[in-house]
């Protein structure tokens, strides 16, 4: 049987392909880069033209009450509850990745006075890093970052904060979050998980696995569009202790008696801040309904296997020019697989001109994010196809393929 054979007998019995048809996919596209841009869902422009035209446009402001835009952070995090293992009253919808990130940080940081380092790994998510630098400064911390090999045997008596990414944005490397909880929560430190390259392609158990806070970008693996509002996630039992650093009128205890001094509201909705962005989280809506019937056990399940064909694919037709960088086990492994090659800018380039949608990351590193819900394993397959094509055929090396864009 070829590689071919088995995608389409796997595909045949794949219990989520109906999932794809909630998807809006350009024709002829083998679309590897969910991991950082989702597809659009079908219900999603129609959503929002009733956002604008009929809510927006004919009910004017009698609609934050009328269809409930004021509970939008809260009612869009229930659709996100069951996709992290969490309560819905542990979520909120809300801001930014980084504006969600400096919150947390801060509120853990105030939360364990005496203690001076907030600790990470060395190649951690950049922005998550600038992030924690910016709060450690203001708060008069230190940020340490380690290796990940090193990272249990570091959290120690000053640590207020361990702070990582749960999948390694480049080699799609899984981290340990139940150990690294434990060693935390044993040293009296409190721990804070970025999902954005996790969430909605592998199962997440946040109060099963002992997490204290996470963060996450809506717009990778959750479909909500460029831009999409982001989450924050903090444990029922640690609401109360923790303040928001960013103390805006919508998480007052009564934001409308427009007081001149803050009383944080009870619970998750101290953690609101602005005016929530009602058209993006009608968006994120969409992208979130993608998920119902879903079990996130068969999304991990496919997204694994996903990964091992295309690997499995890619080695036998490519050989040595190009190197795996992601674990082999996809139990050790997120929903992203890197290779690395030279030329890994002008193979993307040459596999994107063949309408084989992945990314490049620097130096060169070749990344195919698999979206569970809509990719198949005929994707997998044709793409590991036509990369072998293009590098078998030296059909990259064309100075089009070389020719960066400038940064605007």
């Amino acid at each position: 049987m070829t590689f071919l054979d088995d995608a389409k007998a796997r595909d045949s019995a794949d219990p989520l392909a109906y999932a794809r048809e909630r998807f809006r996919l350009p024709e002829g596209v083998i679309y590897l880069d969910g991991n950082s841009l989702g597809a659009m869902p079908a219900a999603t422009p129609a959503r929002l033209a009733e956002v604008a035209e009929r809510e927006w446009g004919g009910d004017l402001i009698a609609s934050w009450n009328k269809h409930h835009w004021i509970d939008a952070p809260h009612t869009v995090a229930a659709r996100l509850a069951p996709i992290l293992g969490a309560q819905a009253d542990e979520l909120l919808i809300a801001e930014s990745t980084s504006i969600n990130l400096f919150k947390l940080i801060a509120a853990a940081i105030r939360a364990r006075p005496g203690r001076t380092t907030i600790l990470t790994e060395t190649g951690n998510f950049p922005t998550d890093r600038y992030i924690a630098d910016g709060a450690a400064e203001l708060l008069g911390l230190e940020v340490r970052a380690v290796a990940p090999d090193a990272l249990a045997g570091a959290i120690g008596s000053d640590t207020a904060l361990v702070t990582l990414t749960q999948i390694d944005y480049r080699s799609s490397a899984r981290r340990d979050m139940a150990a690294i909880n434990s060693s935390a929560k044993a040293a009296g430190a409190l721990n804070l998980w970025d999902l954005s390259h996790s969430a909605g392609a592998l199962r997440i158990d946040l109060n099963g696995l002992g997490c204290d806070l996470a963060v996450g970008c809506g717009y990778k693996y959750l479909n909500g569009g460029p831009g999409a509002p982001a989450y924050l996630f903090v444990a029922k039992a640690l609401q109360e202790d923790l303040a928001n650093p960013l103390p805006g009128w919508l998480g007052h205890a009564d934001p409308f008696a427009f007081a001149d001094a803050y009383a944080p509201a009870a619970g998750i909705r101290r953690f609101l801040s602005g005016t929530p962005s009602i058209i993006a989280l009608a968006a994120l809506d969409c992208g979130l309904a993608t998920f119902e019937g879903v079990a996130m056990d068969a999304v991990e399940a496919k997204a694994g296997a996903l990964g091992d064909l295309f690997i499995a694919s890619v080695e036998q037709g490519c050989g040595d020019p190009l190197r795996l960088q992601s674990p082999r086990e996809s139990a050790n492994r997120g929903s992203h697989v890197s290779f690395a090659h030279p030329q890994a800018y002008a193979v993307m380039q040459a596999l994107i001109e063949q309408k084989v949608i992945g990314d490049f990351r620097a130096p060169d590193l070749l990344r195919f994010g698999f979206a569970p819900l809509y990719n198949c394993f005929e994707d997998a397959v044709r793409a590991a196809e036509i990369l072998t094509d293009i590098l078998t055929s030296g059909s990259w090396d064309q100075p089009k393929f070389h020719q960066r864009a400038p940064v605007t």
